[in-house]
């Protein structure tokens, strides 16, 4: 298995579910409250060590009341709290979260607050950790200025950057250069292509836009009707499993987390995206974005199940 580091956000999700999403000027009842740990990047890290990854987390928190969130989940499931870097001067971000409990769809507003001020010390403490990984996975959540810094120590040292362009936010083709694979969802794939994402054709004509930019392979996740790949010539969309949803929340999260898991453990990127499909599928079916990552045991037999 090879080593792999996730670098990106963590934030406190502020998670409540209601009848339906509120209108502009609307207040609605809702019926469940729930505070856990978030953040694009954390959710990614922790999907891949529940199913088994060697990797490594890095990010940024504030010395307030919320930071213990992270120290106390990753003391919980045996991470390494080593990269944690604080911020005296700036809160812990936070993630405001409303579900819809009839339709599990939500909205989300985030506000990074600590992990968007990560320092270029603090990404030079880390070129040890670069140098040592097969991967480094990086998502839009954190100040991009070290997204940038990390993407050159990764390719000074031959480590594959995989981006997860969410939450979407204009990226230069310089960035985009540096990047063995890009990981967005037909809304993202769209807002940096200008090509709609609707079918296996559309596809095709994004991923033809990221590899002129540099990219090897691009996947792209087109929600319930699958994920689309394209690499080494080959191009489909593998149709993602049909589950019973208890909340959306993290599903994106999860698939990255479990693509990047499988992809250290030097699965064929087909095989790797099988299983983060699987893994993904699993996590829709319980609440929460962090809580909802499955173990390995259970994405394996969800696997031999559905084969």
């Amino acid at each position: 298995m090879k080593k792999a580091a996730v670098f990106g956000s963590f934030v406190v999700d502020l998670m409540a579910r209601s009848p339906h999403l509120p209108v502009p000027g609307e207040t609605v009842k809702g019926s469940m409250f729930k505070m856990g740990p978030g953040g694009k990047g954390f959710n990614q890290c922790v999907a891949a060590h529940k199913a088994g990854s060697d990797v490594v987390m890095v990010t940024k928190v504030g010395t307030d009341s919320f930071a213990d969130v992270i120290l106390d989940t990753m003391k919980d499931l045996g991470m390494s709290r080593e990269h944690i870097f604080l911020n005296k001067d700036t809160e812990t971000g936070i993630a405001l979260i409303i579900v819809d409990e009839n339709t599990s769809q939500n909205e989300i507003i985030i506000v990074p607050g600590a992990c968007n001020t990560i320092t270029a010390g603090e990404v030079a403490s880390i070129e040890d950790v670069i140098r040592k990984c097969e991967y480094v996975l990086l998502q839009l959540e954190v100040n991009q200025n070290a997204n940038e810094m990390v993407a050159d120590l990764a390719n000074k040292y031959g480590c594959k950057v995989i981006l997860n362009t969410a939450p979407y936010v204009p990226i230069t083709d310089e960035f985009l250069a540096k990047c063995y694979m890009v990981t967005p969802n037909e809304v993202e794939a769209e807002a940096i292509t200008g090509i709609a994402v609707t079918n296996l054709d559309s596809a095709k004509k994004a991923a033809v836009y990221f590899k002129k930019k540099g990219v090897t392979d691009v996947v792209i996740t087109l929600g319930s009707r699958g994920v689309f790949v394209s690499s080494k010539g080959k191009e489909a969309i593998i149709p993602a499993y049909k589950v019973k949803v208890v909340d959306t929340t993290g599903a994106g999260d999860a698939f990255n987390g479990g693509l990047l898991a499988a992809l250290a453990e030097e699965k064929e990127l087909w095989d790797a995206v099988r299983f983060a499909n699987a893994l993904a599928a699993l996590s829709v079916q319980k609440l929460g974005t962090t809580p909802s990552m499955p173990s390995r045991e259970a994405v394996d037999k969800f696997l031999a199940d559905h084969e």
